[in-house]
């Protein structure tokens, strides 16, 4: 091995951050391939519950430490009628999906998913269609999940077998307005009238919910910034948040760009935050509207977009179903760490999808269901951040990449739980050759544990024969000079430091 660059990594409990925010750690179920059906839904399963729900899925779920899912979409909801996906399954009609060119059998709809939500120990977050849709059918929705009783909405819920409101607290208005292949597509000022008309109706129902407002589809449209603008000056005083979304992949043969994926985000974040607070000066608000990071991951889009449209209209066909690897791994850990380092304007976040698409879990229809390389990075974020988010100084030697310029090599960032002093430090080393080691003065050494997610080849993955090729694994690479710790990261690495 190469010899290690070095790397200093400071901590202070008092300077803080915000509080780690359960919702960073969301997820996303979308009407899309075989996320639903096959997915986290499939009754004939030998693992199949008294709902149809898989088993081996939900304790999976429920292992990687999911907080909130959205649902139903993503593309999907611009041209969903929520109606046909409850009550009795053999009374809902079968329908078209103009987003992903598939037949809806509607066997999977708000009844199940709230049933799904409460078995997974998850909080539901809903989007409404505001594509072919508007003002009513949000209100309708709405009624129909959380209005308790004594209405022509919930009581058709509670006939449904459903007697306690689904109380759905956060709600999407409408998905990715901007981009041209949405059904409903639209302009900044058309969206944003027609979300400041849903949000102050939908108060009127309930003034305790949450709104999120789309953004720009992505931080590479033309729209971008004119359009968080636009919408914001029109829905400032009705919503909560603004969506971003956000996807990366190696582009040919260029890792070390790939690793260095976080950058984007992290700029990604503070213009959105910045257009936001302009927005607010305007208006002379006191009121601060943060961000809903709601869709954001690895895809390999140019493989979707190279695969084509099915020729007819499936039912749940496999469509995105990327097969991951370390270097994704290490991506997606890179991204949390961006996430929780921006905990102070970043108020949830959804890494999307949860099963089969783009996903972090993988089934075979009737058979395995496994982790995906990226379920891991997830789920040690999920279960160790815990207390507050820390500002780290970073002193680091840096990588050049042909895509964001020189990056530091050392991406990370710390947690602290207040209540019994323990902190966690997430690091990724984004060298693809060259370890790094990193020194942290000045901690609690009574306990230390090491993990290291890595592998000499950056292109292993996980299969159903071999499902544990890649995972975190104890790292012993670290010493201890009083209250000094230097740990040894391997190159292109995701690892998490326990500081007790």
């Amino acid at each position: 091995m190469a010899t290690p660059a070095r790397a200093r990594l400071t901590l202070d409990p008092t300077a803080r951050v915000g509080p780690v925010r359960r919702r960073t750690f969301g997820s996303f179920v979308e009407h899309l391939g075989r996320c639903v059906y096959t997915g986290v839904f499939e009754p004939d399963h030998p693992t199949a519950d008294a709902d149809g729900f898989r088993a081996d899925v939900l304790a999976l779920v429920r292992e990687q430490g999911v907080s909130v899912v959205r649902y139903p979409g993503g593309n999907f909801v611009s041209g969903y009628r929520w109606e046909d996906g409850v009550g009795p399954v053999e009374q809902r009609p079968t329908r078209l999906d103009l987003a992903w060119h598939s037949t809806e059998p509607n066997t999977f709809g708000l009844d199940e998913f709230a049933k799904w939500c409460a078995k997974a120990g998850v909080e539901p977050m809903m989007a409404v269609n505001l594509g072919t849709r508007g003002i009513q059918e949000a209100l309708d929705l709405l009624e129909y999940a959380n209005i308790r009783s004594g209405t022509t909405l919930s009581d058709r819920r509670v006939a449904h077998g459903a007697k306690e409101p689904y109380d759905i607290r956060m709600w999407c208005l409408g998905n990715e307005m901007d981009g041209p292949w949405q059904v409903g597509h639209t302009t900044a000022a058309e969206y944003g009238r027609l979300a400041a008309q849903t949000a102050r109706a939908m108060r009127m129902v309930d003034p305790r919910l949450e709104l999120v407002a789309c953004g720009s589809s992505g931080r590479g449209m033309p729209t971008f910034g004119a359009w968080e603008a636009t919408v914001l000056e029109e829905a400032y005083d009705e919503v909560d948040l603004i969506s971003c979304h956000a996807y990366y992949e190696e582009k040919e043969g260029d890792l070390q760009s790939f690793l260095a994926s976080a950058e984007d985000m992290e700029q990604f974040i503070g213009a959105v935050a910045a257009t936001a607070d302009a927005v607010r000066a305007r208006k002379r608000s006191a009121k601060r509207v943060d961000i809903s990071f709601d869709e954001w991951n690895v895809w390999y889009m140019k493989r979707f977009h190279d695969q084509g449209a099915p020729a007819d209209w499936p039912v749940a066909p496999p469509l995105l179903e990327d097969h991951y690897n370390v270097a994704d791994a290490v991506v997606v850990g890179s991204l949390l760490i961006t996430l929780l380092r921006n905990t102070d304007r970043v108020a949830a976040a959804c890494q999307a999808q949860l099963v089969n698409v783009i996903a972090p879990i993988v089934t075979e229809p009737g058979g395995r269901a496994w982790r995906q390389t990226t379920f891991h990075p997830f789920a040690q974020a999920s279960r160790h951040a815990v207390g507050d988010v820390l500002r780290t100084a970073v002193e680091s030697p840096t990588v050049e990449t042909a895509e964001f310029g020189a990056v530091p090599m050392l991406h990370a960032v710390a947690t602290h739980s207040p209540a019994d002093g323990r902190m966690t430090v997430f690091a990724v080393n984004r060298s693809v050759d060259t370890p790094l080691a990193v020194e942290l003065p000045h901690v609690p050494v009574e306990r230390l544990d090491v993990s290291t997610l890595s592998d000499a080849d950056p292109y292993a993955r996980n299969t159903a024969d071999d499902p544990d090729r890649v995972r975190p694994r104890p790292s012993q690479d670290w010493t201890v000079d009083g209250d000094t710790v230097r740990v040894v990261l391997p190159p292109l690495s995701w690892n998490v430091i326990r500081l007790g």
